[in-house]
């Protein structure tokens, strides 16, 4: 009798193991849904089963099917944002119930380590305010943060390790401070739930966020780098591969990215392969052209030479990637950084560059009027004699500082470089700029190298983007 009695009971722990679904763990207590969308949901159950999933916004359940492996993959539609917390039960005959759900905002931020980045900073490397702001934290219990934890893999993985977390001071610390400013700043004028799912890789180049099958058109990219035993932030494809590619069946709003320190030195690649990125992550999330906000490199002293321009070379890259990418804005950088940070590629201020990625997103997305979100750049420039006018687009209520503007630099025919004296036009948005080592400029250069902060800005203080007018 008992000998029977425990085949069964195997038998029996074996079924029941199987009647409960398996979700991801993107799917868990405390996340956020899309509002008023159909909110994607998956993951594996019994085989050939039918899933049945209950929301505590609606009356109406969802059935899908198992396919004969078990894997099922269906939405559900959402209400508009609420910060009352929701269920959700997904059952195969056991049923696994998520709580503490939030119907808001979902953003996916991406790139290196300045989006990986914590509120609790690096080793000698701080985020500014970040104890004040980690401490403040349980103040916004409607902001959400889910974490991909870092792995490696050669082949695009069915599932991620990140849970959403709620912002206790336990927890914000470890939040990307780039996403939790993003999210502050927009539940501020939104007043909805944000949720934040940062999925970044500290030095990771752009090659590193695509797949095989890109790749291998890329005669510079050694795929073979990937199958090393040690996992590197140099090898292609590992982190589309093991940590974005299973995110691609959340429903997003769209996309923040922090990237292209480790593309610098092969500029010439950059937007366009930025741009086949950002294509193919639209192609797999299947929404359509939403929504690309990025953020300008840092000034940073690479190789040791803040006079040099590989840096500067990377950045036109990435404002230049804006006319190849729908729907998609670049915030400039070149004011969010300190002198003593020139050797320093994580710069403290990450608040501003979370505001500034929000004006975008407010103006552009969800249609606030009355935020200014794009900053000054070049459009044209006309010399006359020893002195050359720059005129400027989205400039049309002028400039600050009024005296001493700090970063311009003019060239002759002898392409040397001098630093030029700057002061206002007679129209808004032009700035007159001249030395007295250049008889008859025909170049100008704003900020054009590595490590060269300025101060020019427009009225709502939005840095002047770095820009030059030649092509030497």
């Amino acid at each position: 009798m008992k000998a029977n009695l425990i085949p069964a009971l195997c038998l029996l722990c074996c079924i029941t193991a199987n009647a409960k679904v398996k979700l991801p763990q993107l799917l868990s207590d405390h996340m956020v849904l899309q509002q008023q969308a159909d909110a994607r949901l998956w993951g594996e159950a019994a085989p050939n089963s039918t899933v049945t999933i209950r929301a505590s916004w609606t009356n109406q359940p969802v059935e899908t099917k198992a396919d004969a492996q078990g894997v099922w993959n269906t939405a559900i539609g959402t209400p508009s944002a609420s910060f009352t917390p929701q269920t959700l039960t997904i059952s195969d005959g056991e049923p696994v119930t998520l709580h503490d759900v939030l119907i808001g905002e979902v953003w996916f931020c991406s790139g290196q380590s300045n989006m990986e980045m914590p509120l609790n900073g690096f080793d000698k490397c701080p985020i500014y305010d970040s104890n004040n702001v980690i401490a403040d934290a349980p103040n916004h219990p409607g902001i959400r943060v889910a974490t991909i934890e870092r792995k490696s893999a050669l082949t695009p993985q069915t599932y991620a390790n990140g849970e959403w977390k709620e912002p206790t001071t336990e927890n914000a610390q470890w939040f990307s401070a780039t996403g939790y400013f993003y999210a502050l700043a927009l539940q501020r004028t939104l007043q909805v739930p944000v949720g934040i799912i940062n999925c970044s890789w500290g030095g990771s180049c752009v090659e590193g966020w695509m797949p095989e099958e890109i790749l291998k058109d890329y005669k510079d990219i050694d795929l073979n780098k990937a199958k090393e035993k040690e996992y590197s932030w140099t090898h292609p494809m590992i982190m589309y591969n093991a940590l974005l590619y299973p995110c691609r069946n959340y429903t997003i709003k769209g996309f923040a990215w922090y990237q292209g320190c480790s593309n610098v030195g092969r500029a010439d690649t950059y937007a366009d392969r930025m741009a086949t990125m950002v294509r193919h992550w639209r192609s797999i999330w299947k929404e359509g052209d939403i929504p690309f906000y990025y953020v300008e490199i840092a000034p940073f002293a690479y190789g040791n030479k803040p006079e040099a321009i590989d840096g500067a070379l990377l950045r036109e890259a990435q404002f230049k990637a804006q006319a190849l990418i729908p729907n998609s804005a670049m915030i400039s950088t070149n004011d969010l950084v300190e002198p003593y940070e020139a050797p320093q590629i994580h710069p403290q201020n990450k608040k501003d560059i979370g505001d500034r990625l929000a004006y975008q997103a407010l103006v552009k997305t969800y249609g606030y009027k009355g935020i200014v979100a794009d900053s000054p750049s070049y459009k044209e420039m006309q010399a006359d004699g020893d002195k050359i006018t720059v005129r400027f687009n989205h400039a049309e209520k002028g400039f600050s500082p009024w005296v001493d503007i700090e970063g311009f630099e003019i060239a002759g025919q002898d392409k040397v470089f001098h630093p030029a004296k700057a002061k206002f036009g007679s129209a808004p948005n032009e700035i007159i700029v001249s030395s007295p080592k250049v008889k008859k400029p025909v170049a100008v250069r704003y900020c054009f190298r590595n490590f060269q902060p300025g101060n020019l800005k427009n009225y709502r203080n939005l840095p002047v983007i770095p820009f030059r007018t030649d092509s030497w």
